[in-house]
């Protein structure tokens, strides 16, 4: 679920999208303009079927691991969640009302509320409300505040701060009200019992595919820079161990030989140029997010180097059009936002039908590349890509 925000620098809250509540990863650290997407915890099978429209061809039968939810649960596919006739037209006539309660805008947001709106609609639900806090977990607290005003029946929301996250959301819980979670769960709750569960992404299947992004664009073989998140945080740790883990084991003529971790967003390129001078036999570049992959792509302009591909996540502008241009970037893998989006009102409807959900939700990963970008905007964003990038596809 990321990939939205462009606000550079780490913010040191509490556990950012359920940072490794399994124990795998701290709850401590993350910076707002890290992928919006989802958590991270240990390395699930990918959710990117081989022989579908995007198989993981070199990667399909070698990659082994999974993705864990907030609590180390194992995560099941948004189908997992059915709502029957009956029981749709069972919350129809309930005329239940929701408030959305978001950590941040942007694409990403957008998309996934996009997906969650059609849902709640398709049940009849109203939505009574829909804010976002601006990443500030004291602006979060207040919005919850006024929001249990209007007396929703269900609250869904990302939680900014797991830590300050379990007082602001004490209130929806203690007015019996359903509370439904993407990504990040408040310290102390319970799936079932304070909160129905959790949505977010596969990220073993978001690094699995980064990597057989990275071995399409070697042909197999290359020497290669990974770039990672230097901070404690769910979304991105699962995702660039992933990366790493895949490689290592399907892999054995792609060697990773510089490896740089990165905090601020902004220091792409910085990091980059001093990984080119260090390493000037790169043939790849793996980096953790779209947003710090832009600085990547300047270095190596700079440096003169089209021969180095660089595999990314999350859908961005910028560097979606230097795929689409056929350039530096060679690949992306991201999430299916609006399946995600879906599959929150899903858990919703469970919740107000006083029905068991699974406590952890997997929106399925896609590898993306030139010839499907514009079917990836579609299917991730239900949106057409900018028109610059519309435009270098030949649309």
């Amino acid at each position: 679920m990321r990939t939205v925000s462009r606000v550079a620098g780490a913010l040191a809250i509490s556990a950012l999208f359920a940072i490794g509540a399994s124990g795998v990863y701290a709850q401590d650290a993350s910076p707002s303009g890290v992928p919006g997407a989802m958590p991270s915890g240990e390395v699930a099978s990918p959710s990117v079927v081989p022989g579908g429209p995007y198989d993981q061809s070199l990667v399909s039968g070698c990659a082994q691991g999974e993705t864990k939810g907030p609590k180390g649960e194992s995560g099941v596919p948004p189908s997992d969640l059915s709502v029957s006739a009956d029981e749709a037209a069972t919350l129809k006539a309930g005329g239940y009302k929701a408030a959305l309660l978001w950590h941040i805008s942007g694409d990403f947001t957008n998309a996934l509320s996009q997906g969650l709106k059609d849902q709640l609609g398709a049940y009849g639900i109203s939505v009574v409300t829909e804010v976002d806090a601006g990443f500030d977990a004291a602006t979060q607290a207040n919005q919850v505040e006024t929001a249990m005003a209007l007396k929703p029946d269900v609250v869904i929301t990302l939680v900014i701060d797991p830590v300050g996250g379990a007082a602001a959301f004490k209130p929806v819980v203690d007015a019996g009200k359903k509370l439904v979670l993407v990504s990040n769960v408040p310290d102390g709750y319970v799936a079932g019992k304070d909160y129905v569960g959790t949505v977010s992404d596969d990220f073993f299947a978001m690094g699995t595919a980064s990597a057989d992004l990275m071995g399409k664009a070697l042909g197999g073989s290359g020497k290669v820079g990974y770039i990672f998140h230097d901070a404690s945080y769910y979304v991105t740790n699962q995702r660039d161990q992933a990366f790493k883990t895949v490689i290592g084991q399907c892999f054995p003529n792609i060697q990773i030989v510089a490896e740089a971790g990165i905090a601020d967003p902004a220091k792409g390129q910085e990091v980059a140029a001093a990984m080119l001078l260090q390493h000037p036999d790169l043939t790849g570049i793996y980096v953790t997010w779209d947003q710090p992959a832009e600085g990547v792509v300047a270095a190596l302009r700079d440096a003169g180097r089209t021969d180095v591909k660089v595999v990314t996540l999350d859908l961005g502008a910028n560097n979606d059009l230097e795929m689409a241009k056929g350039g530096l970037v060679y690949g992306k893998a991201i999430e299916k936002t609006y399946d995600a989006g879906q599959a929150v009102a899903n858990m919703a409807a469970y919740g107000l039908l006083n029905k068991t959900a699974p406590p952890f939700v997997m929106a399925p990963a896609m590898e993306v590349t030139k010839d499907n970008l514009l079917d990836a905007y579609h299917i991730a964003w239900h949106k057409d890509p900018p028109p610059e990038v519309l435009q270098a596809l030949g649309q």
